[in-house]
């Protein structure tokens, strides 16, 4: 038992350097996604005060945002620019009983997990890992998921850099 300690703990050693340091994967940003199937503009919402959350609620308590129903949209777009044609695609979906199939701009693989509540409880701000989302008319990938960029994070904040925080490793 004891020679099966030191040799974890020896490759344990080895391998927390390794990944403080990790260089892994590099992308070349921004990446563009296809186009939305309505257009969203961030930085005409975000200037009329609403917060990430208020359109992607899940960020509190789920491992993914979300979006918005089409019904909440509605809520203000009934009456607020209510023949502009986005709008008009808007309200087809609404007639048909039917979301939106929207574009993901960020996506992690399938073994990695990431929690927007763990984060939001940390106070990281949705930019940090998403870029100027409020500042954009039309979204593109600006800001690297890299195992690379993740780990420097969790080093830069002191964040847990253990596997199975982030990876499930069952898979």
């Amino acid at each position: 038992m004891t020679v099966r300690l030191l040799l974890l703990w020896s490759v344990l050693g080895l391998l927390i350097p390794q990944i403080t340091n990790y260089q892994g994967k590099y992308e070349r940003l921004p990446i563009k996604v296809a186009a939305q199937p309505v257009l969203f503009d961030h930085l005409k919402h975000s200037s009329l005060g609403l917060a990430c959350e208020q359109c992607h609620p899940g960020a509190r308590e789920k491992e993914q945002a979300g979006f918005p129903p089409v019904a909440q949209c509605m809520l203000c777009h009934e009456t607020l620019k209510k023949n502009e044609p986005e709008i008009q695609k808007l309200v087809g979906f609404q007639q048909d009983g039917k979301e939106p199939s929207w574009v993901r701009v960020y996506q992690l693989p399938n073994f990695v997990h990431f929690r927007h509540s763990r984060h939001l409880e940390a106070r990281i701000e949705c930019g940090v890992c998403h870029g100027p989302v409020a500042e954009r008319v039309i979204l593109t990938k600006e800001v690297s998921t890299s195992m690379r960029v993740c780990v420097a994070c969790h080093v830069e904040k002191e964040a847990s850099i253990d596997c199975d925080a982030c990876h499930d490793l069952e898979q």
